[in-house]
């Protein structure tokens, strides 16, 4: 027999109207969540950007499909043979199913970006106090993605995200697209590069990249350094000229190579015949194609390094006597840390809240989950005397003594 709401409501046990509320997350838990999602800028700026451009080159595939398919209509009216007539309308016939099968693939492409945005948004909101360790598990993975991706570790990237489950959550397709323009470029081949340019014309336009006439530069000093100068002549003719208007001064020195040749020991000309110029190229691709596309110019691994790193230098840390625990203490962070600023010190000694003492090499502060720190040793002796469990003096969170994480003195 059911029963109405009213009468399930009278059953229930009055017990659960004294029911033990639940504990609020700590607020600096909920603040540093907040500040977290401030980062993902690129993580939703690039799929989206993707899908945008996947949209304009189906809609430039059709303009282009039925531009030519109207066109040609008028011919098969026109006063010709039946036969001629029948030819001309089954290749008419012919184009659209062409059309049809361009609009069926653009269409599934389409479909497969708007997922993607729609499971990064979706991976966003599932973002909570709760779940954090997992969530920044999760972008750290993402992060590592993103510097193989930019290393060229294409093969460890796939790997790492098809055993992580976060394929719809990096941007593997977007860096295999620029994949085979780098190679080309490596091996010096412009052609891919142009064609690139030739795709994004508008963009590149509207941020006045100097790309396109970067590689056109290019493709003429080669033609100098295989001494085809009629051939050049006639390049520069067609390709350069239309940018004199913006860049004569870099042309006319590129057309002096004609006179100076490959082997000229004139400094002004020889570094343009130098093997670094193809490295220069494919620098100045990858910093179009990440501008394109909203990315970083700086690997997001070396950003969040960054930003903890800014937090420890101090000149200490580039003496002979800093300690291997200091990050610093390695070559590797020293390097990363170089551009940073000095951290600015408030205090020069450091009290624990509970034993008094001071914080420093020999008893090391650790930092709560909460983000209170304390000394080593009265941690250690709270948690010999209650099982391993820790209390905060301060906000009475309880929690395991292996949660806590080391911090270091700078």
């Amino acid at each position: 027999m059911s029963s109405t709401p009213m009468e399930m409501d009278a059953q229930l046990p009055t017990a659960t109207a004294t029911a033990t509320p639940i504990a609020a997350p700590p607020p600096s838990n909920i603040a540093k969540l907040a500040e977290s999602l401030k980062l993902e800028h690129q993580f939703l700026r690039v799929p989206f950007e993707h899908y945008k451009k996947t949209i304009r080159y189906n809609h430039r595939t059709v303009e282009k499909e039925v531009s030519a398919v109207i066109s040609g209509v008028p011919a098969a009216a026109s006063d010709i043979s039946r036969e001629e007539a029948v030819r001309q309308l089954t290749s008419l016939v012919s184009r659209l199913q062409g059309l049809k099968r361009k609009l069926e693939e653009g269409s599934q492409t389409e479909q497969l970006q708007a997922q993607r945005c729609r499971a990064r948004l979706e991976h966003l909101e599932s973002a909570e106090v709760d779940n954090l360790p997992k969530w920044n598990s999760i972008r750290l993975k993402r992060i590592l993605v993103d510097y193989m991706l930019r290393m060229s570790y294409y093969d460890t990237a796939v790997k790492l995200a098809e055993s992580s489950n976060i394929q719809d959550l990096v941007d593997i397709d977007v860096f295999l697209e620029a994949k085979k323009v780098i190679e080309a470029l490596e091996k010096k081949e412009v052609a891919p590069a142009l064609a690139w340019c030739a795709d994004n014309k508008s963009r590149l336009k509207k941020t006045k990249s100097k790309f396109e006439f970067q590689l056109r530069l290019q493709e003429f000093i080669e033609l100098v350094r295989t001494e085809n100068s009629m051939q050049a002549i006639s390049y520069a003719r067609k390709y350069l000229a239309p940018w004199g208007a913006t860049h004569m001064k870099e042309l006319q020195r590129v057309m002096a190579t004609l006179a100076f040749r490959s082997n000229t020991e004139c400094s002004t000309y020889k570094v343009l015949f130098e093997e670094r110029q193809w490295d220069y190229l494919v620098d100045q691709f990858k910093q179009e194609f990440y501008k394109l596309y909203g990315m970083t110019l700086e690997p997001l691994l070396h950003i969040y390094l960054q930003a903890g790193l800014c937090a420890l230098k101090t000149p200490y840390c580039y003496k002979n006597a800093c300690t291997n625990e200091d990050p610093l203490s390695q070559e590797g962070f020293r390097t990363l840390a170089m551009p940073l600023p000095f951290s600015k010190q408030h205090h020069s000694k450091l009290v624990c809240y509970i034993s008094k003492e001071l914080m420093d090499c020999d008893n090391p502060p650790l930092v709560l989950p909460n983000g209170y720190v304390y000394s080593t040793r009265a941690l250690q002796e709270m948690a010999k005397q209650n099982n391993g469990k820790i209390s905060c003096p301060r906000t009475g969170l309880v929690c395991e003594y292996k949660d806590v994480v080391k911090a270091f003195i700078s």
